[in-house]
């Protein structure tokens, strides 16, 4: 699959700690607090990219413009628990996304909030949301508010995609084949990169595909690095990633699609002695770009003899989310307000034109 690849052997930063190194990741700026496995998420975060999407590129499907799944990264031993920088931060909660939970490999999986109670037909759901007009109308003070129009906007999307035979459609993994849903893999992540593709495919902008935790694979490997990886984590990476460039190819796809995987860092070149484990490394690492403008069969950077350092061409994170950005035709020098009138720099990292056709 290297022909369909851009890898990036040079990614570069100096936080080690899993939740502030996350939300530079997922943002594609600093955390507000470096360096820290302490602080959640506040308000102050940037936006996801999939929120700074969502702003400028709102999908017109219906669908939400940005959706996670299977659950927000988080680090179970860090005092902060979940990653900042998964949201709309200082953009506002109208643009937080949407979350798809659980196992979606599970054969009784079905997206929360996508389907009513066995009571209650379409009919009913109307009449209810004409009452609530009413009430709504009658307490429109309260809707001046800004937390409250933020209530009011979600809520009126989760009625429009409830009441949608066609976003339910976009969210039916059961309408893929069973070979298929081998092909991507029988797992947590094989399923939720094919229901990522099925999600682009019915026109949701961006999606995030986080690494789920299910107490057993988990690719902070302190400890048993190496089998850890060939056994368990790698096989299901490699078949989803492999599977989704292959599939967008097949459906035309693959060339309006970018595809992205990376991690907040990498792993020290050296060996633990007395476990064979690995520890965090941010100072040099790896990640992937694929289709969307990006030019394929490539690598940009290299690492020194040790893979310790970049040798060439250091990219930052920011320079990673800020390509991304443009790739998708967004203006990485665009300015956003925040919720008290501020503006902020979408973007602070640079664009790898080198690394766009």
């Amino acid at each position: 699959m290297t022909d369909k690849l851009a890898i990036i052997r040079s990614l570069t930063h100096d936080d080690p700690a899993h939740l502030s190194s996350g939300h530079a990741t997922l943002t594609g700026q600093p955390a507000p607090v470096l360096k820290s496995d302490k602080d959640p998420p506040s308000a102050k975060d940037s936006p996801h990219l999939g929120a700074l999407v969502s702003k400028l590129r709102p999908s017109d499907s219906g669908l939400p413009s940005f959706v996670a799944m299977p659950w927000k990264a988080y680090h179970p031993a860090a005092p902060g628990g979940e990653a900042p920088g998964q949201h709309g931060g200082w953009l506002g909660s109208a643009y937080d996304g949407m979350l798809l939970g659980g196992d979606l490999n599970d054969p009784n999986w079905h997206p929360q909030g996508l389907s009513l109670p066995a009571d209650i037909g379409l009919q009913r759901l109307e009449s209810r949301v004409e009452l609530l007009k009413m009430l709504d109308g009658q307490r429109a003070s309260l809707h001046r508010s800004l937390g409250a129009a933020n209530y009011g906007n979600h809520q009126s999307r989760a009625i429009e995609m409830i009441g949608s035979s066609s976003v339910r459609s976009a969210f039916d993994l059961a309408q893929e084949s069973d070979v298929t849903r081998e092909r991507y893999g029988r797992n947590i992540h094989g399923q939720s990169v094919l229901m990522a593709r099925r999600l682009v495919e019915h026109g949701v902008p961006l999606v995030s595909v986080n690494w789920h935790n299910d107490g057993k694979n988990f690719w902070d490997t302190h400890g048993d690095n190496f089998n850890r990886l060939k056994n368990d984590l790698i096989p299901p990476a490699d078949r989803a990633l492999s599977a989704l460039l292959q599939d967008l190819e097949e459906r035309g796809l693959l060339d309006e699609t970018i595809v992205a995987w990376v991690g907040e860092f990498g792993r020290t070149p050296n060996i633990t002695k007395n476990n064979s484990g690995r520890e965090h490394w941010p100072y040099c690492y790896s990640g992937i770009l694929a289709g969307g403008g990006i030019r394929p069969g490539m690598v940009y950077g290299a690492s020194d003899k040790h893979a310790a350092y970049p040798a060439s061409n250091p990219v930052s994170p920011q320079d990673f989310a800020t390509t991304i950005l443009h790739a998708m035709g967004l203006p990485t020098d665009a300015s956003l307000l925040d919720r008290e009138q501020r503006p902020h720099r979408i973007s602070s990292g640079k664009v790898l034109h080198e690394l766009l056709t």
